[in-house]
């Protein structure tokens, strides 16, 4: 039997919240029966649907954040807010992990200025697990921290070492720092401090990343600063659209073309599952106590449950802890 927990879900997250959110939370209590849901929204939307599934609790709200707002003005401005209050029970011990498909600045503001700062921590980063050939690789930071220091370079990798081996069942992750060559001398006077730093005190580095080495399986973990992983990210979201849509005029231009695509439809249909972000369902926000995951504001239904599932396996593998437990052993180190 696995460990019980308890998930708050933000109800208003995402571009068709509720009603997706919803189908997302039932789908992910038939999936896992040991999990328990808090639904925070307004109380005609959350009471209902807790009524009628066992394991869901009604969280009633009264205020909700846009995603055009102000992030932290807005998370200190709207104390009963879903994303406000589902971070603040976590806080309070009345639930492990957090998950919203709504405003990631939000998420990011109340999951840091609510939940807290692991200790040690200096800055949480936003990870985003992708398709990878042969094996999937975790992309960090993309947006929590635009702009970085060596060390916290250091500690994302640190986090992301410990995400591999705990969720994403790798053994002995392989960490790479992005850059524009795989020489520990390339790049800004910013990545040859980092590198040196990572060659240094990271047993699980690897040497530099290129650009084309993210997709490719050569790494378990990436790491670099917010701005650029941000990019890096919807550079990739953006090439992997584009190409579908390639192969479907392809495809679609001849008789030919149209009795190919129905001999593969099923495989194709295989490999836009495999690379889509719904598969992981959300980003994991790495260095705040408990868990917390935030999904794509464009989240289906498959998404949601993917990402509370994703919340409730990081909460059952104590990454928090094992973040905690790593970093204190570095700060002891220097």
């Amino acid at each position: 039997m696995a460990e019980n927990v308890t998930i708050t879900v933000d109800a208003l997250g995402g571009d068709d919240a509720p009603g997706v959110v919803l189908a997302g939370v039932e789908q992910a209590l038939a999936a896992d029966p040991d999990l328990t849901v808090v639904l925070c929204g307004p109380a005609e939307v959350v009471g209902p649907f807790a009524d009628a599934h066992g394991r869901c609790e009604a969280q009633a709200t009264t205020e909700s954040i846009a995603m055009d707002e102000h992030p932290a003005n807005a998370v200190r401005r709207k104390k009963d807010s879903s994303i406000v209050v589902g971070c603040r029970l976590v806080k309070e011990g009345r639930a492990d992990g957090f998950f919203s498909a709504g405003s990631t600045g939000a998420c990011l503001a109340a999951a840091t200025l609510v939940m807290g700062r692991v200790k040690g921590v200096k800055r949480p980063a936003l990870g985003q697990v992708l398709p990878a050939y042969g094996r999937p690789v975790l992309l960090l930071d993309v947006g929590a921290n635009a702009d970085c220091k060596a060390d916290y370079l250091l500690q994302f990798a640190q986090m992301g070492a410990v995400y591999a081996r705990e969720i994403m069942g790798v053994p002995a992750p392989r960490v790479g720092l992005l850059n524009i060559g795989e020489e520990d001398a390339k790049g800004s006077v910013f990545a040859q401090e980092a590198n040196a730093l990572l060659r240094a005190e990271l047993p699980e580095f690897a040497g530099n990343a290129e650009g084309r080495d993210i997709l490719a399986g050569s790494f378990d973990v990436v790491v670099t600063d917010g701005f650029t992983g941000n990019v890096c990210l919807k550079t990739i979201e953006g090439t992997s659209s584009v190409l579908f849509r390639y192969m479907k005029d392809a495809l679609m231009a001849s008789a030919k073309g149209k009795l190919g695509a129905l001999l593969v439809k099923g495989d194709l249909a295989e490999l836009k599952g495999r690379l889509s972000p719904d598969t992981h369902g959300g980003a994991p926000l790495l260095g705040v106590r408990g868990a917390c995951v935030v999904g794509h504001g464009s989240s289906s239904a498959e998404a949601v449950k993917n990402g509370v599932l994703a919340t409730a396996r990081t909460v059952r593998s104590h990454v928090s802890e094992v973040i905690a437990a790593a970093v204190a052993e570095d700060g002891e180190r220097a």
